[in-house]
């Protein structure tokens, strides 16, 4: 089964169930489960690590790749786009490639939650400026190999291995 497809049917048993803001979105605010994308973004071998800031709901002062709610209808890279516009001011025009990898659920007790996590590695055909929006106060390009020498959020080694 595509990840599309896989998407779809996880986002409608969600849709089904739970409230929706003024724009449409599916609103998980309540919800002990919820669907994320997680976006590595890749340039010369590298990878981006973002500190998640003190004003994000969960996982303060962890570092992380671009991720985001999925909250709506509409292709895994398109809402990769989004969330690289949105949260580093990556447009597509520096885009190589997207790869998307499997899906999987993570159930983390601390937080009380359970993600089904999308993965995507978007490469990059050259450097970008980054622009932090207000879920990041710093970021660092790293190689693939040392990620575990940060304090990251739960699983991001085994997302990041879903995607390279």
């Amino acid at each position: 089964m595509s990840n599309e497809i896989i998407f779809e049917n996880v986002l409608r048993e969600f849709s089904e169930r739970l409230p929706r803001f003024s724009d449409g979105r599916i609103d998980y605010s309540d919800s002990n489960k919820a669907p994320v994308l997680t976006c590595f973004v890749r340039f010369n071998n590298k990878i981006l690590l973002l500190k998640r800031s003190d004003k994000v709901r969960v996982y303060q002062g962890l570092w992380n790749s671009v991720a985001g709610y999925l909250d709506e209808f509409r292709p895994l890279e398109e809402k990769a786009l989004e969330e690289l516009r949105e949260e580093l001011g990556i447009t597509a025009d520096i885009i190589k490639q997207t790869k998307l990898g499997q899906p999987y659920e993570l159930t983390d007790n601390k937080a009380n939650r359970t993600w089904v996590i999308f993965p995507v590695l978007v490469e990059l055909n050259r450097e970008p400026v980054i622009k932090l929006d207000w879920e990041h106060t710093d970021y660092k390009w790293i190689d693939p190999d040392d990620l575990k020498s940060f304090d990251i959020v739960p699983d991001l080694d085994k997302t990041l291995a879903q995607v390279l």
